[in-house]
């Protein structure tokens, strides 16, 4: 677990997400798996939007080959969030992302969090040099 909580000032990018009724649990805040998926999203719609990456027909997929995630604060639903987002480490076919989970205009993160993909060539699963806009765009979230 992280010495101190993460702050905004710390990521390069932040994508909104609003909370769904669904995300709460029993306990009535977004359940931890949720935040994987919170992450997920953030990282893909950079991939997409930035990067280039066709998660339909391109040749090259990510793999998420490892994860984590440290809780700090709760969240629930009807909040909105913005999934702060940079580059800790940019291999030749890997990549390490880190994340952070922060309520709307607050500086202190809820969770943070992290995970690696590895990309690979769709038809043999094989990893591939990770090359052109999509190198370019996560080398402006490296920190």
């Amino acid at each position: 677990m992280p010495d101190s909580v993460p702050q905004r000032a710390d990521y390069l990018h932040f994508q909104p997400i609003i909370t769904r009724w669904h995300d709460n649990d029993v306990y009535g805040h977004v359940n931890n798996v949720t935040y994987y998926s919170f992450f997920d999203t953030a990282v893909n719609t950079y991939l997409i939007e930035q990067g280039g990456l066709d998660i339909h027909d391109g040749k090259v997929v990510g793999f998420v080959v490892s994860s984590a995630c440290d809780y700090f604060a709760s969240i629930a639903f009807p909040e909105r969030i913005e999934i702060g987002l940079r580059v800790g480490k940019l291999g030749n076919s890997s990549v390490q992302y880190e994340l952070a989970v922060f309520k709307a205009g607050e500086d202190d993160a809820c969770a943070a969090g992290r995970f690696v993909h590895v990309f690979v060539e769709r038809g043999s699963n094989q990893p591939v040099a990770i090359a052109g806009v999509l190198r370019e765009a996560l080398q402006r979230l490296v920190v």
